[in-house]
């Protein structure tokens, strides 16, 4: 793990991070690390299992329907593209 020194960190900021850490009932560093990861990996990616999942459930798909659908290619393998 790399460590990571802040510098020239105004005294009420560390005191409101020292507050906010004491919320979570967490340390000051546990706080800050929580805080730099939430800024760098926001809630907002996307999560490509979550999504297909999301969309399998609009579309209203079943276990059943996949499983058809697996067994019908393994019965007709798929052919190769034809370049001309």
């Amino acid at each position: 793990m790399v460590a990571v020194t802040i510098r020239n960190l105004p005294d009420e900021v560390h005191r409101a991070l020292k507050l906010r850490a004491a919320q979570h009932r967490r340390s000051t560093e546990a706080e800050m690390r929580a805080i730099l990861e939430d800024a760098v990996q926001p809630e907002s990616r996307l999560r490509l299992g979550s999504a297909i999942s999301a969309s399998s459930r609009r579309l209203g798909l079943r276990n059943e329907d996949i499983e058809a659908l697996e067994q019908a290619m393994r019965s007709r393998p798929a052919e190769p593209m034809a370049i001309e």
